[in-house]
């Protein structure tokens, strides 16, 4: 995986891989949603592909997760910002990415 300096670069590499859309997490329901395709995608449908970290500060609300997201039915990809800790579902997203990184037995 690769390693970025910043949320921007991270995310202009990201566009220029074709993760073009961008997603919003619903935190009623736990779906993403892309008002460019005004879809609403349930954890099954789509795919944490990559996972980055950045520590913006020390402040803890400030700190941000980018998740590159893939819809295997559509080829649509984009990408989910979640400000650390104003996301109440950023958990959700963490332990799907847990439950695709870990080996099956």
């Amino acid at each position: 995986m690769k390693k970025y300096l910043s949320l921007t670069d991270a995310l202009s590499d990201l566009k220029q891989r074709g993760y073009n859309a961008d997603f919003t997490a619903e935190t009623d329901t736990l779906c993403l949603y892309s008002g460019e395709f005004d879809t609403r995608l349930d954890p099954r449908e789509f795919h944490v592909d990559e996972c980055y970290r950045f520590d913006c500060n020390s402040n803890y609300n400030s700190n941000a997760v980018l998740y590159a997201i893939s819809v295997p039915a559509s080829g649509v990809r984009g990408t989910l910002i979640d400000e650390t800790g104003t996301l109440s579902c950023s958990l959700v997203f963490d332990n799907k990415l847990q439950i695709l990184l870990s080996p099956l037995d």
